[in-house]
């Protein structure tokens, strides 16, 4: 394959994962349940390894599909991803098009469906497209798009186009533009769309209950009809056959007696569901204003998070043997266990261009934005946006801060100033709330073994045999100098007293702060043991028991915990900033 089309597919996909926000925002079709973006960028993260065996990239994006967007883009790409030069697109197109209609039970235009339409009929068929050409076949594509709005009645009551159909509109736009060698062609997506992408307030969503589920089944000989019965009754149904493999995506009210029929066929090997009532319940509280905040998700803080607050997590990317992915696509239990097994785990920054969408994103989509980036000292994410700003924001409409932190420390400047945001309405008091939280906010985080950060080139292999063969757990606090030890202890129930010590210093009188307990894989004893002693000496503060996260996690390895607070710094010494 040639360079040219690697990097046309990377540039899709990071363009179509900076904009996901956004098409998870005027998702209402089939169902409102405000994960399309989500569900593509995962479902089509495979593509960065385009042009490994095919057999591997197919068996890649089948495993990684998730939703009723995801299943079907996993199919069309699963032949686009066969092109081998320029000479191919417009076979390999009509043949991702043609396994993305086959893949429904009841396949409807006004969907991405239309788009695969649209791009196999507009690309020449013998010919090199040439930059006229491109910008033709991206214009019919955004005409697909539009068009969404007029075939699917639902889309017209919200008032908006198909978030599946848009988000390969942004794909395939950054996949040919950076093909074309003019990747600064994009135009803002909310210029190209702008009277198709707000919700009519008018707009009501259907109330849906069951669970959106998606499994993996390995059955002998050909199961597809056998599959196919079972799964009549439900809605929405996909069934993606790969060999002895059957990837299969439906919504159902009954998940207990489809995992037992589906069981009874093959052995299923994934299984998730989410509930749709609660997916919908989400989606009618979100909301967009137009100043927003964006931060990195090294600061311990969940996608769960940041729907709630409205706040953007930026990826950083962690690697778990042969396995990359942007951090919040793993979950702990795929991490603890693997470092435990000596498995190597490795972090690593997201791409520029990657970063540069994600500012270019925001500034689409908002008035103002606030960054409140991790450490300096510990990445590279403050000058890659620092760089950025020089060239692309003369307005200061992206405003930085380098907050110093990472972890907890981190979450709880941000969710500190979201919630500052969200009541005051405005940037400026925001901007000095956060300036004032980044001040006084303080972390200690406990560590179980030297090991792993040796294993990251953080310590010597030396120090760290020594320390843990003499049970030294050492106490670190992420500082904008860099990680700062402060203290060593020998045991749990030491590092306890040291964190009720360092609680009771940094607190003083303050009752009403905000303390965060962090856990790796220790979560119940964490909750069980940690917990009870802080509520016992805090009982007027606001406790809050988050995942460490991942990134850190991976330098620190299994059994570390933390804990992280911030002193009451209202003016008036209550909640209100």
């Amino acid at each position: 394959m040639e360079d040219v089309l690697k990097k046309s597919f990377i540039a899709g996909l990071e363009r179509l994962t900076a904009r996901a926000e956004l098409l998870d925002s005027i998702n209402v079709f089939p169902v409102a349940d405000g994960d399309t973006g989500r569900n593509l960028s995962v479902s089509l993260f495979p593509l960065r390894n385009v042009g490994q065996p095919r057999e591997t990239l197919i068996r890649q994006l089948l495993m990684s599909a998730r939703g009723n967007s995801g299943n079907i883009a996993s199919q069309f790409f699963s032949a686009f991803c066969a092109v081998e030069n320029a000479v191919d697109l417009s076979r390999c197109a009509a043949a991702g098009k043609e396994k993305a209609w086959k893949s429904l039970n009841n396949p409807r235009p006004g969907t991405m469906l239309s788009v695969f339409d649209a791009l196999a009929e507009a690309l020449p068929q013998t010919e090199i497209p040439d930059r006229q050409v491109i910008r033709t076949v991206i214009a019919s594509l955004q005409k697909a798009v539009y068009d969404t709005y007029d075939q699917l009645p639902r889309l017209r009551d919200a008032g908006v186009v198909d978030a599946g159909a848009l988000g390969m509109y942004i794909f395939f736009e950054g996949f040919f533009y950076t093909f074309a060698g003019m990747p600064d062609a994009c135009r803002p997506v909310t210029e190209t769309f702008r009277d198709r992408l707000t919700i009519a307030p008018a707009f009501r969503e259907i109330s849906e209950s069951g669970y959106c589920v998606d499994l993996m089944v390995r059955a002998s000989g050909d199961s597809t009809e056998k599959l196919k019965a079972i799964t009549s009754a439900q809605e929405e149904v996909i069934i993606l056959p790969e060999g002895d493999l059957y990837k299969i995506h439906l919504h159902t009210r009954n998940k207990e007696q489809v995992l037992s029929q589906i069981a009874g066929v093959g052995r299923v090997l994934q299984w998730e569901d989410d509930n749709l009532a609660a997916q919908i319940e989400d989606f009618r509280k979100s909301g967009t204003g137009s100043l927003h905040i964006m931060t990195d998700a090294a600061g311990s803080l969940t996608l769960q998070d940041a729907k709630h607050y409205g706040f953007t997590l930026l990826n950083s990317y962690l690697t778990i043997g042969e396995k990359c992915l942007p951090e919040t696509f793993f979950r702990a239990e795929e991490l603890y266990p693997a470092m435990h097994e000596g498995v190597r785990v490795s972090t690593s920054q997201a791409s520029v261009y990657e970063r540069h969408q994600f500012y270019e994103s925001a500034l689409e989509r908002f008035e103002k934005v606030l960054y409140l980036c991790v450490g300096s000292v510990f990445t590279g994410n403050y000058e890659t946006v620092m760089q950025w700003k020089k060239q692309h924001d003369p307005e200061n409409r992206l405003i930085v801060l380098d907050t110093g932190a990472a972890s907890g420390r981190l979450g709880l400047i941000v969710l500190a100033a979201a919630r500052c945001l969200a009541e005051t309405n405005d940037m400026q008091k925001t901007v000095i709330y956060a300036q004032k939280a980044i001040k006084t906010c303080e972390e200690y985080v406990f560590l179980d073994k030297l090991q792993f950060l040796a294993a990251g080139g953080r310590l010597s292999k030396t120090s760290a045999f020594f320390g843990d063969m003499l049970h030294m757990k050492p106490v670190i606090s992420p500082q904008p100098e860099g990680a700062k030890k402060v203290g060593v202890v020998r045991n749990q129930k030491d590092q306890i007293k040291m964190a009720l010590e360092k609680l009771a210093a940094g607190l003083r009188n303050s009752s009403r702060a905000l303390i965060m307990l962090e856990y790796s894989d220790n979560r119940q004893w964490v909750e069980k043991t940690v917990r009870p002693m802080v509520v016992e000496r805090y009982p007027d503060a606001e406790l809050i028991i988050q995942p460490l996260s991942l990134t850190s996690g991976a330098h620190m390895g299994p059994g570390t915990w933390a804990v992280a607070f911030l002193p009451d710094i209202t003016a008036n010494g209550g909640k209100d900033p």
